[in-house]
């Protein structure tokens, strides 16, 4: 063999060698939005839609079991503070365990446990049973949506990943609007177990469809090379022929280090956005669950009637479903920080009008919207944010923790829409005071934008060794 001979299949090694060689991260970004994203993207839908019919089944059947057990409507209180602290225990416990498990492995449990707890639920016979297994059924729903959000956004094209991953929240104000139509069907016919029944039974028959055909994270499985079949099986389902068992995956992530997600999340590099994303949820959910709450009594309290407060709290959640989706198309489109720090504080300002002076019942409405699509809908951004906002190795912990510490938000804002209408605050009152949490949250989201120079895009990386 001459010299020019073996240098030449010196270089055809070497360029079959490159040939092989695949940059995960690269190549999920590069994909199209084909039939494999919208495959993930409406299995995370249903899942969040599951989420949104359980929790709030239980408001539906509210006036059902007071009837039923002869007790007054507000001690049935410890019922719904139980699925609230079910919901953030589940979310801060569900991230580690994603991020050491997989995204599927903890998702499907997660839908199995909150189905099997809510079919219990229906067996209730008193208020402290049942209390107990809605916080079951709590921790079961807290664990599946952050993980619905992480999964979709490590399929999503970085230009189009924060109006994937608040699609997905779409979700839940479906799954909990049909779960309104249903519950008053159901309750009228066959019950209040009936309801309860049905919130278990459609998760468990949904578990199998999750196991044959929701796909596993790419960009976790290629962390580890141990994952490399299940990494080449799913890369071959979004892309046939992209990879066998002599591709050489590679990694432009740095090595991680050996600690707990949690730590990570709290390190020196991301302890910041960390704690800015936690204010931001905190001041959201305070706002959203105290008007979510009370904002039908609040309109009833200053002379409108019954149907006209229905109208107002509809138009506030309709504004929320609309904002999630645009919000997410102004975050792929422009600075994602300050889309929502803007968007949040408009909302704050809308709040103080709505407080500052007597408005007509058209305004009201206007206003409400507006306050739904600010508020609300900013919240589901925040979710695609955090997403965006970790490596792989963390990003199901960060995302599901700052859902987590919200959630103790949420319990604080139904409970301190109740202190403020105890304590005889007035309309305007209530409505300038919730100016103050939207100028929390918009510092904060503006200040983690500040801190954090490149685009959410380039911090989702990952990919394999």
């Amino acid at each position: 063999m001459t010299f020019s001979q073996a240098a030449k299949r010196s270089a055809q090694r070497t360029a079959a060698r490159a040939a092989r060689a695949l940059d995960v991260q690269q190549f999920l970004d590069d994909q199209p939005i084909g039939r494999f994203q919208l495959l993930v993207l409406l299995m995370c839908m249903l899942i969040v839609m599951l989420d949104g019919l359980d929790t709030v089944m239980i408001g539906f059947i509210a006036p059902s079991l007071s009837t039923a057990w002869a007790i007054p409507r507000d001690a049935l209180g410890p019922v719904m503070s139980g699925g609230l602290l079910g919901l953030a225990f589940g979310a801060l416990g569900a991230g580690p365990m994603s991020d050491r498990f997989g995204r599927k492995a903890v998702m499907t449990t997660a839908v199995l446990f909150f189905g099997v707890w809510s079919l219990a639920s229906a067996f209730a016979t008193d208020v402290a049973s049942l209390t107990v297994l809605r916080f079951l059924t709590g921790i079961g729903l807290g664990a599946s949506m952050p993980n619905a959000a992480t999964l979709m956004a490590e399929y999503a094209p970085p230009h189009r990943r924060s109006l994937m991953v608040t699609i997905v929240f779409c979700g839940f104000t479906f799954g909990a609007a049909g779960g309104g139509f249903v519950s008053a069907w159901l309750i009228s016919a066959y019950g209040w177990h009936s309801v309860l029944l049905l919130g278990g039974v459609l998760p468990i028959l949904y578990v199998p469809v999750l196991i044959k055909w929701l796909p596993e994270s790419a960009r976790y499985l290629a962390l580890k090379q141990s994952r490399r079949m299940r990494l080449v099986d799913v890369l071959n389902r979004l892309k046939p022929a992209s990879a066998d068992a002599t591709t050489r995956f590679i990694s432009h992530e740095p090595e991680r280090a050996e600690r707990s997600p949690v730590r990570a999340i709290l390190s020196r590099d991301h302890a910041f956005g960390t704690v800015m994303l936690w204010i931001c949820y905190f001041a959201g959910l305070l706002t959203v669950y105290l008007l979510g709450n009370w904002l039908p009594t609040l309109i009833r309290g200053i002379g409108f009637t019954l149907a006209e407060a229905a109208v107002v709290g509809a138009l506030f959640q309709a504004g929320g479903t609309i904002g999630s989706v645009l919000i997410g198309w102004q975050m792929d489109r422009f600075n994602p920080h300050r889309a929502l720090g803007l968007t949040v504080f408009a909302g704050g300002v809308l709040a103080w009008y709505m407080g500052s002076s007597a408005h007509t019942f058209s305004t009201i409405c206007v206003l409400a919207f507006g306050m739904g699509y600010c508020m609300n809908g900013s919240n589901t951004g925040f979710c695609a944010l955090a997403a965006g906002s970790y490596p792989t190795s963390m990003r199901a912990t960060g995302t599901s923790w700052m859902l987590g510490v919200g959630r103790f938000g949420g319990i604080a804002g139904a409970m301190l829409g109740a202190s403020m209408l105890h304590a005889n605050w007035g309309f305007g009152e209530v409505f300038m005071a919730l100016a103050v949490p939207a100028a929390v949250g918009a510092l904060g989201v503006l200040l983690k934008g500040a801190r954090h120079k490149g685009p959410i895009a380039q911090v989702s990386v990952s990919a394999g060794h």
